[in-house]
């Protein structure tokens, strides 16, 4: 089994609640009917506009969210109805075969199937900075980094797509795609976004370790981040 990531964009002609409505139900359906073994839908909808501030741009114009799609099989041939019914559905998307590390599951907030994860879903789209070779890139975010940004935020999923490769034509180029959610306070509070509610002292010692350590591997001038809802609408079983 592996995992999809189709990174997707809508039309300015439909809203962003009619879009999400959209992923969720009617291109969903078709990709559970073509097999999908796990299925979900992160889209910037009405319920995260209060998170529109933490947005952070560089590519124009900017994904909406993603579908991930866990199937048999990624080779073309196998895989090209489920990039069909997607593509048919939204302005532009791009697919991405990944590889998938959890080092925080959703124990606290698991939502029902179909149904609107608690809080939010903070998704990030990351270049590898040419600095940095391969190696040391991945070394520096999942040996280094994952400790602070499980010690400095409130986060109750962490999910580090790494991409394999680009499945589809001219997508853009990222190195990995970060899922992250938060409780809902965090789209407004900073104080709920690092683990410091009722505490400044801890809020800018945890700020400071958590920008400290993302720029050790992060080029902020081309990073995008996108708040999102996460809709868990199958969960991937083998």
């Amino acid at each position: 089994m592996e995992k999809v990531v189709y990174i997707v964009w809508r039309s300015a002609d439909i809203s962003a609640e009619a879009f999400g409505h959209r992923l969720r139900n009617e291109v969903s359906g078709k990709l559970l009917a073509l097999g999908a073994r796990g299925l979900q839908v992160n889209v910037a909808d009405d319920a995260v506009q209060a998170a529109a501030g933490l947005r952070q741009v560089h590519t124009r114009p900017q994904m909406e969210g993603f579908i991930s799609v866990w199937m048999d099989s990624a080779i073309e041939r196998f895989r090209r109805p489920f990039d069909e019914a997607i593509e048919a559905a939204v302005a532009r998307m791009a697919g991405y075969l990944v590889t998938e590390s959890k080092p925080i599951p959703n124990t606290r907030f698991p939502a029902a199937p179909g149904e609107r994860t608690a809080g939010f879903s903070q998704l990030a789209f990351l270049k590898r900075p040419p600095r940095l070779t391969a190696e040391a890139w991945l070394d520096t975010w999942h040996n280094q980094h994952t400790p602070v940004a499980i010690d400095t935020q409130d986060n109750f999923l962490y999910v580090q797509n790494v991409v394999v490769r680009p499945l589809t034509y001219a997508a853009p180029v990222y190195d990995a795609i970060v899922e992250e959610c938060f409780p809902a306070a965090a789209m407004t509070d900073p104080h709920a976004f690092f683990d410091a509610v009722g505490d400044e002292e801890k809020l800018q010692r945890n700020l400071q370790a958590m920008m400290e350590s993302c720029h050790r591997f992060i080029d902020f001038d081309k990073i995008d981040v996108v708040p999102s809802s996460q809709y868990v609408i199958k969960t991937p079983a083998a």
